[in-house]
């Protein structure tokens, strides 16, 4: 009997160690495995049950063991907790601290770049291919004159809210909520400094924007910023139509015209500056930042006039009368019929 109740007690204590040893591993023991990589991006939708996420898990191959993932997120009422965003999972990670990440919600922002933008469409597609909303609630925001009201915006001026840069921002962020994170980074942008130069120069924030997207279309080169913003300055101060060619090829629809033409000109548009003085209602681009600082700091200088060199450079040639400027128009169409440039 003594050695029967001797077996009897090492045994039980040889499955208490086990059960230990068991539960051990299923909570500590490393449960994933990344192939190629030391870490992995791991999203969750929005909406997303546990079913969806132990499924999305067992589909990428992430668990050695699924049985223990499922055993251990039931433990710690995982299923009730489920909170969408994008994860960044290493490999070797242990079943506690997968379940531990995914429950607290302490998603990976990622980096939202956008730039050389001239269409909401384009915007919006750039966008969604970052995040997790997509083009179609995007361009919806874009259209939704309440809420675009409720942010003292309009459709014309939309583009101008958004300047470009790398944003660190969360991958489930909503359409409505990258708007407000837009805003408040364009009130950051637009801080004391700029806003006394806006003022200094006669422009509202948005007005800088609008002229600073018409003059990232004229220059090709950061050194002729200035110097272009100051063409328009002078125009503007002397209540001289811009004569812009980027915004008759933005009334025309077309902003890979290579040759504006006569007819164009004539385009019935608020943007066509050949028919409307002062600026367009707003911007025809996503303006770069450093078009943007140009027409802040535009350079002074008397030139009213300027035109694409003959050699097809990118520069310009600037000129003070209208005699000289149809001197250096006519080199440079001239140059454009040699290369049977027509339209």
């Amino acid at each position: 009997m003594k050695k029967f109740i001797i077996i009897i007690v090492l045994l039980l204590f040889i499955a208490g160690v086990s059960g230990v040893i068991m539960m051990y591993n299923r909570i500590w023991h490393n449960n994933v495995k990344v192939a190629g990589g030391d870490s992995v991006e791991f999203f969750i939708p929005t909406g997303s049950t546990y079913d969806d996420v132990y499924q999305s898990l067992q589909e990428e191959e992430l668990l050695v063991d699924p049985v223990s993932f499922n055993w251990v997120a039931a433990k710690k009422n995982y299923p009730r907790h489920v909170k969408p965003g994008r994860y960044v999972i290493p490999s070797g990670m242990n079943n506690n601290r997968l379940v531990s990440l995914l429950r607290s919600g302490l998603q990976e922002p990622v980096n939202l770049v956008f730039n050389n933008i001239r269409t909401k469409e384009k915007l919006a597609g750039i966008i969604a291919s970052q995040i997790e909303a997509d083009s179609l609630s995007i361009l919806s925001l874009f259209e939704n004159m309440v809420l675009l009201e409720e942010h003292q915006l309009s459709r014309e001026v939309l583009l101008g809210v958004f300047i470009p840069n790398t944003y660190e921002i969360y991958w489930n962020t909503s359409a409505e909520r990258l708007l407000e994170r837009m805003m408040r980074e364009y009130r950051i942008f637009w801080n004391e400094n700029r806003l006394a130069r806006a003022k200094k120069i006669g422009l509202e924030p948005m007005e800088v924007v609008t002229l600073a997207a018409i003059v990232d279309e004229e220059s090709l080169f950061p050194t002729e910023e200035e110097r272009i913003a100051g063409v328009y300055i002078n125009r503007l101060n002397k209540r001289i139509r811009l004569h812009a060619d980027p915004t008759v090829k933005f009334a025309a629809g077309d902003m890979n015209m290579t040759r504006v033409l006569t007819k164009h000109l004539e385009i019935e548009s608020p943007y066509n500056t050949y028919r409307h003085g002062g600026l367009p209602p707003g911007p025809i681009i996503i303006p770069s930042i450093s078009a943007i600082d140009a027409v802040l700091n535009y350079e002074r200088h008397n030139y009213l006039y300027f035109c694409a060199k003959e050699d097809f450079s990118g520069y310009h040639n600037f000129a003070t009368t209208l005699t000289q400027h149809n001197k250096n128009a006519r080199s440079y169409q001239n140059a454009l019929n040699r290369r049977k440039i027509f339209n």
